[in-house]
């Protein structure tokens, strides 16, 4: 963020503590961003969510809390220089959002997409209180989920319209199977639920015109994936053989994503004669798993733990086999982006 400036200092809330507001640019998007400048809830080591040792902040509570706050008081008029005429939250790291809105009484609607129903932002119902929120929030109408604080219920509760990354999923998720406890709630809510397909940025993911790939290449000129493909052999280690089809997995490496099914056959594969490369980072069993793999045949396999979008983009470029083996998957991304480059989808 550069040119930042200080435009508010948003209050604290319970024991959500106070915070400054910023604005600045985003120079790589060309576009004003705000940031909620809060050290001692974000300046640690880790990620957005979890520690370096892949352990949730035991405070997560409070760092959500204090992102879907700083919403409701933009909406109030925090920065006099503008006001949102519509908020958009996301997942349950943004579920508070509708219900820290209706406690200060901005009436600004609320869009509320659901990406994955699975992870709701659970805690106890004692951090309640921490939160700032009224006591009547917390019932069953609201934020309690059988004597829990459930940080994605609040927004599907109090959300004027309800989102989700495809019709097909906003269809499942009504039902017990997929529902994750929720499906009662969302049949309730129908009338203001809609799914809307996920789609790629042609822009950003396109073989033809991606910078970030060795070669160039498109459905009717194939030469430059197999350029790719070469290229990634050599980054990664791997031997140099065009006849080896190398299979990719980008992704979270947690159970629901499956990834225990490419760790269970990852020995066949190799033994047929076939390379892997993953990029992800996720539950530290399963890190350590992948990267023992990775020891024991590095001329067959590799893995690399983090996020790295430039080696994701070479990853689907040189691949010629991407694995989405979850268990269900709210039409992710992944699998889009291996068809637009040519790199078959192998899913559960």
């Amino acid at each position: 963020l550069s040119n930042a400036r200080t435009v508010a200092t948003l209050p604290a809330r319970g024991q959500v503590p106070a915070a400054q507001l910023l604005l600045g640019d985003l120079a790589a998007c060309g576009m004003q961003a705000y940031v909620v400048d809060s050290p001692a809830l974000y300046q640690r080591e880790g990620g957005p969510y979890a520690d370096a040792q892949q352990r949730p902040f035991t405070d997560n509570h409070l760092r959500f809390a204090r992102l879907c706050w700083a919403a409701a008081e933009l909406a109030l008029g925090a920065d006099p220089s503008w006001r949102p005429g519509l908020v958009h939250a996301h997942d349950w790291h943004a579920g508070l959002t509708p219900a820290c809105l209706q406690a200060v009484g901005a009436h600004v609607p609320v869009v509320y997409t659901v990406h994955n129903l699975a992870y709701q932002g659970s805690f106890s119902a004692d951090q309640y209180r921490q939160l700032g929120l009224p006591e009547l929030y917390f019932q069953p109408d609201g934020l309690e989920f059988h004597g829990t604080l459930n940080f994605m219920k609040a927004g599907l509760h109090y959300a004027q319209h309800i989102t989700t990354v495809s019709s097909t999923y906003a269809r499942e998720i009504q039902h017990p199977e997929q529902g994750m406890g929720m499906d009662g709630l969302l049949r309730a809510r129908a009338d203001v639920l809609t799914g809307i397909l996920n789609g790629v940025d042609e822009a950003v993911w396109h073989p033809a015109m991606d910078a970030l790939i060795p070669a160039n290449y498109d459905a009717g000129k194939l030469a430059g994936k197999a350029r790719c493909k070469a290229a990634l052999q050599q980054q990664l280690g791997l031997t140099e053989d065009a006849g080896k089809p190398i299979f990719t997995v980008v992704s979270r490496l947690t159970e629901q994503k499956g990834l225990h099914l490419v760790l269970a056959v990852l020995p066949q594969l190799i033994a047929r004669g076939a390379q892997f490369a993953l990029l992800g980072t996720g539950d530290a069993p399963m890190q350590d798993a992948f990267r023992a793999a990775a020891t024991a045949h590095p001329q067959s396999i590799s893995v690399r733990i983090g996020y790295d979008e430039p080696f994701a983009h070479q990853l689907i470029a040189g691949a010629d086999i991407i694995m989405v083996p979850s268990h269900f998957e709210p039409c992710g991304l992944t699998q889009l982006y291996g068809l637009a480059y040519g790199t078959m989808p192998l899913v559960r």
